[in-house]
């Protein structure tokens, strides 16, 4: 029996680590989670699996269910020290951050602390702060397990192998909801639009990075931290189906790669169950001849910009990173609140990583001051 602590329990990620935890009740327990506004969802979970400890977003929402649930043995918290208190939960083996955005940075710091197995689904984390995140995973003995498919496929594929053996990683990416739409065409396009991926259902903002490939330069950043493999050797694919998860290869030119239906559900379980597998129902098994083909090119680094750009901040490193990040989760909430323009969201990561002078080797508290910097610069040209 594993014992789960989840924070960020009514995202896409979070529903999905309850079907996972629903189905495996014999082997997964949830002990703590956390939940932003979404009140009537996070009710629904709190009375079906009984954890704990629970946490929420704003304190009002904190009162009212502390009074609601004060016949249960349950402890209730809010804000971002819920968050922490939910990550270090003494109750916990494991601890799945799929919390959206840098928030997510200090409760996976205060898990690794603790000694808590780390199932990953916040990117930012890496992206912000990896230098720091990845040594305190060695100091403490951690385990960072990845929860994306990308990184998923990549970790399964090195099962047995020698990661000094490895030649080159192949990230594959979807393209989005735009993949077939010239830079031309992507003039005025809606939110509705942006938001229809034709592969995963996942949340806003992740599906706006999809449409602009931010979301696969943040995890070329990712992969750089997690397998240590230098920037000249990770490559992205873009195949449309999203059957390949994404590849390895090897120093004598054997590839290996993770294929499967899109389906999140199976990365995160198999970050919970590493280095075993359980069965998963309702998941629809892969036949290749139903697929017939399978479409593969390579990304135009001036048609997905955003791409170009987290190469290059990668790269750069030191807080670099940082910026691109929180100046796109500025943008994007721009964008989604139909106050900018979809091409402007580029626009205006360019600019700020124009501006921010880069600060190499950044402990925390320079990270999260040129995250706090950028965020501002980028609200301020709103005006």
């Amino acid at each position: 029996m594993k014992r789960i602590s989840l924070l960020g329990a009514t995202g896409s990620i979070g529903t999905q680590t309850l079907d996972v935890i629903r189905e495996h009740p014999e082997d997964f327990q949830l002990t703590a989670l956390t939940f932003g506004s979404n009140i009537e969802a996070g009710k629904k979970a709190i009375k079906e699996f009984r954890p704990k400890f629970v946490s929420v977003k704003e304190k009002e929402d904190y009162v009212k269910l502390k009074d609601e649930f004060s016949g249960e043995p349950i402890s209730f918290s809010y804000g971002e020290e819920g968050n922490i208190e939910a990550a270090v939960h003494q109750d916990a083996d494991v601890v799945v951050n799929s919390l959206l955005g840098s928030i997510g940075l200090v409760p996976t710091l205060k898990a690794i602390e603790s000694r808590k197995t780390v199932a990953l689904a916040n990117k930012e984390t890496l992206v912000t702060a990896g230098h720091i995140v990845t040594e305190a995973a060695r100091r403490y003995g951690t385990a960072l397990l990845p929860v994306d498919s990308e990184h998923s496929a990549i970790f399964q594929c090195l099962q047995g192998e020698n990661e000094k053996d490895i030649s080159r990683l192949i990230l594959t990416a979807s393209g989005g909801s735009f993949r077939d739409r010239t830079r031309e065409e992507l003039k005025g396009v809606t939110v509705e639009e942006a938001l229809n991926h034709p592969n995963w259902s996942m949340g806003a903002k992740i599906t706006i990075d999809s449409a602009t490939m931010m979301n696969k330069g943040l995890e070329v950043i990712e992969a750089y931290w997690l397998f240590g493999v230098p920037y000249s050797k990770i490559d992205v694919l873009l195949h449309k189906e999203s059957i390949i998860h994404s590849m390895v290869e090897f120093e004598d030119g054997s590839v290996k790669a993770q294929l499967g239906t899109p389906d999140m559900k199976v990365p995160i379980q198999y970050a919970l169950t590493h280095p075993s597998r359980l069965p998963l129902a309702n998941t629809k098994g892969l036949n290749l001849w139903d697929q017939g083909k399978l479409h593969f090119s390579k990304p135009d680094f001036s048609r997905f910009r955003c791409l170009h750009f987290a190469y290059e901040s990668g790269k750069i490193g030191g807080t670099m990173p940082t910026v691109l990040n929180a100046a796109n989760e500025e943008a994007v909430a721009q964008f989604l609140a139909g106050r900018l323009e979809f091409l402007e969201i580029e626009n205006r990561i360019e600019q700020a990583l124009e501006v921010h002078t880069v600060i190499q080797n950044p402990d925390l508290e320079a990270i999260q001051h040129a995250d706090q910097e950028a965020r501002r610069y980028v609200r301020s040209l709103l005006n």
